[in-house]
């Protein structure tokens, strides 16, 4: 991979865990959304005027043009596993900016995803 594909690659997922991450945000800030619920309905409604959803599905967007990019120039069996690296990022994220607790088996298996990463990156 070329260090032009590897950074949009990167980029790519970096954005992606991103627009995730303002997703949860989002959702935080309006409560629990239950199917067919009328208190579902305004929380759904409301979470679209919250500024992480805006700025979230706003990266989302981005994310997509940057992908096809990077799809563009490497194989989709190379780049499409890389998306993993979102997992280790919001896992980051959640426990330093939400206060999620992340148990140390969450921990191993995010080591796990980090090897698989490696690997396939010297593949």
């Amino acid at each position: 991979m070329t260090p032009l594909a590897l950074g949009l690659v990167l980029g790519g997922v970096a954005l992606n865990a991103l627009a995730q991450f303002l997703l949860k945000m989002a959702t935080n800030r309006v409560g629990i959304i239950e199917a067919g619920s009328a208190a579902s309905l305004s929380a759904l409604t409301g979470i679209f005027w919250q500024w992480p959803m805006i700025v979230g599905l706003a990266a989302y967007g981005v994310s997509l043009l940057v992908w096809l990019m990077a799809l563009s120039r490497t194989d989709v069996s190379l780049a499409y596993p890389m998306l993993s690296l979102g997992y280790v990022f919001n896992a980051l994220a959640a426990q330093h900016f939400l206060g999620e607790a992340v148990s140390v088996q969450r921990w191993i298996a995010i080591g796990v995803i980090l090897l698989g990463v490696a690997l396939l990156a010297r593949s």
